[in-house]
């Protein structure tokens, strides 16, 4: 097939808030915004640059109400590290009905949910959670 994913697109009551949150979870730029989209993108000259799909939020006038359907699962080096720093950028822990697990739920500024995982082992290159 020659077809990729361009984007992800996701709904928010105030897109640019939680653009620049994820800009800042990320690392990565803002590259186009207007009053009802914003797009975040690779830092220029990345390995991910070209080939991650973009993050594009799109104003809607309602509030997220039940669980997302779709998440974002974050591979950090050091997964304690990195929810605190997440969690200074604005995000809360919340509880989806997950027991004991590798790793944590966090919501982001509008409640939409993302895991951030374990470290993959240095010798593995499985992408088990």
């Amino acid at each position: 097939m020659d077809v990729r994913i361009q984007c992800v697109v996701v709904d928010a009551h105030d897109c640019a808030k939680v653009a620049r949150f994820w800009s800042g979870v990320l690392g990565w730029r803002i590259t186009d915004q207007s009053d009802d989209e914003v797009v975040i993108e690779p830092p220029e000259g990345s390995p991910e640059a070209d080939v991650a799909p973009d993050i594009l939020f799109v104003k809607v006038p309602d509030e997220k109400i039940v669980k997302n359907r779709l998440h974002l699962d974050l591979r950090p080096k050091d997964q304690d590290v990195e929810v605190e720093r997440i969690i200074g950028l604005g995000a809360r822990r919340v509880d989806i009905g997950q027991s004991d697990v590798s790793w944590v739920v966090l919501a982001d500024p509008e409640g939409n949910e993302f895991c951030v995982l374990r470290p993959l082992p240095t010798s593995s290159t499985s992408t088990a959670r």
